[in-house]
């Protein structure tokens, strides 16, 4: 049944660095975290989809078993004992950096 592993799970509180970015008519959330992103016609709009994909994730994750496997695969750590939690991981900042792009023809 859908969200019946879920419902046994014990759950915690994480901040997500949510990045959102224009690309074209399109607002994009990205999580670098989860690798996750999503689009919207407005950025509260890509915000409102952005947690239903999370959502999404979660729930799909946990049916597949691979919850663990994809955290662990997109950096998080587990620590603790005897409770085990998850750690994001460590977001340092950002910058831009002047590139060399070949013109298109």
């Amino acid at each position: 049944m859908k969200g019946e592993k879920m419902a046994k799970l014990k759950f915690q509180k994480v901040s997500l660095n949510v990045v959102f970015y224009r690309e074209g008519e399109k607002f994009i959330a990205y999580s670098p975290a989860l690798d996750l992103s999503t689009c919207g016609d407005t950025q509260e709009q890509a915000k409102g989809r952005f947690e239903d994909a999370l959502q999404l994730f979660l729930e799909e994750t946990d049916k597949m078993g691979t919850i663990e496997d994809v955290l662990l695969e997109c950096g998080w750590k587990k620590v603790g004992h005897p409770q085990k939690m998850w750690l994001p991981p460590v977001y340092i900042g950002q910058t831009q950096e002047e590139v060399r792009l070949p013109c298109p023809a």
